[in-house]
């Protein structure tokens, strides 16, 4: 009886003693993977961790995936895709309350052709459930996606089949409609970044587009724009142009809030690429490990040189609490990355 008591001490003690896993961050990506999009939530107090899409390491065309991913309780699990959602790259996602909506992005044929696709999918965070939503009015891929009352979504500016397009697209997430905001006032842009606090949003950098006749070229855009959301009208948006932070403008950076007043950019690369890295200039873009930091209360930008580890081809920057989370993407020399980068979001008073 004795023995008994005391294995039943000691497994009780062992079970106490077992390390809570369900709170863990992940070290890296399941896979090395960049250009894909990412969402962050947190449901009954543990974070859930998104990736869907993107590149793989060989950087061609056969190496863009339609695959989807949550870490969820310690590890990461594989989600089952939907048929008709294509492998793409330049696609995005959001979390709007427990679900992640996840929006467009391009396919790339062998012959190099490219199409943007208007797919919009809401993925249950309990179920793991893919929903169709309505697609977008017009497919937008390279876009900007931020999330305003924990209902809308807008889509800014963004690449269009053959160019770039100024239009807001809004979608409610609770009548499940589109409407259109006011348009971008800069010239339209793909592979910017944002971020909104409250009803204020900041939309920096990107590539546009100048047309010779038929043909195109791509150069740097930098400008950065303050939108505030008219309190009774979510399709209303007083845009004004402010400072830039640099004068250099950067492509494909990483950009979240603070959860206070500061709008955090992070990463990206100064030279605008095509998907494998290599520049429109035919030279390979370098990464950054630079954070550009807006504060809406003073209206100013600091700037902290090479304090991350250098990296590029992001679609958003991740947060959960005061920490900031890059995940994949890809470093010097075009090497596509599995691993994720964490820093405090707020300096230490």
């Amino acid at each position: 009886m004795l023995k008994l008591l005391l294995c039943c001490l000691l497994l009780l003690s062992c079970q106490q003693q077992r390390p809570d896993v369900s709170n863990k961050l992940p070290d890296s990506l399941p896979q090395p993977l960049t250009n894909h999009a990412v969402a962050a939530l947190t449901v009954d107090g543990q974070p859930q961790i998104y990736s869907f899409n993107g590149l793989r390491a060989g950087k061609g065309y056969q190496d863009i995936t339609n695959q989807a991913t949550v870490w969820r309780a310690g590890q990461w699990h594989t989600l089952s895709t939907p048929l008709s959602q294509p492998p793409v790259l330049a696609s995005v996602a959001v979390a709007v309350g427990e679900a992640v909506y996840l929006f467009g992005g391009y396919t790339v044929a062998p012959d190099h052709s490219e199409l943007s696709v208007p797919n919009v999918w809401k993925i249950d965070a309990r179920t793991d459930r893919w929903q169709a939503l309505p697609p977008m009015p017009t497919p937008v891929d390279d876009t900007v996606a931020l999330v305003y009352q924990q209902r809308y979504i807008y889509l800014i500016s963004g690449w269009h089949d053959v160019d770039n397009v100024a239009l807001v697209q809004v979608l409610d997430t609770v009548s499940l409609t589109w409407q259109q905001a006011t348009p971008y006032p800069l010239p339209p842009v793909f592979g910017h970044a944002g971020a909104m606090i409250g009803h204020q949003m900041v939309i920096c950098d990107g590539v546009k587009v100048s047309w010779s006749g038929e043909k195109k070229s791509f150069s740097p855009s930098p400008a950065c724009a303050l939108g505030e959301i008219s309190v009774t009208d979510p399709t209303k948006i007083a845009w004004q142009t402010i400072p830039h932070h640099s004068g250099v403008a950067y492509y494909r950076m990483a950009a979240t809030d603070d959860g206070r007043q500061r709008l955090v950019f992070a990463a990206g690369s100064d030279n605008p690429y095509n998907y494998n890295g290599i520049g429109y200039n035919q030279e390979p873009a370098a990464p950054s490990g630079d954070l550009r930091i807006y504060n809406l209360q003073q209206r100013n930008w600091e700037i902290s040189h090479d304090v991350l580890s250098p990296t590029m081809d992001h679609r958003s920057l991740l947060r959960l609490g005061d920490q900031g989370l890059i995940l994949g993407g890809m470093l010097a020399n075009q090497k596509v990355d599995d691993g994720i980068i964490y820093f405090p979001l707020l300096n230490k008073e």
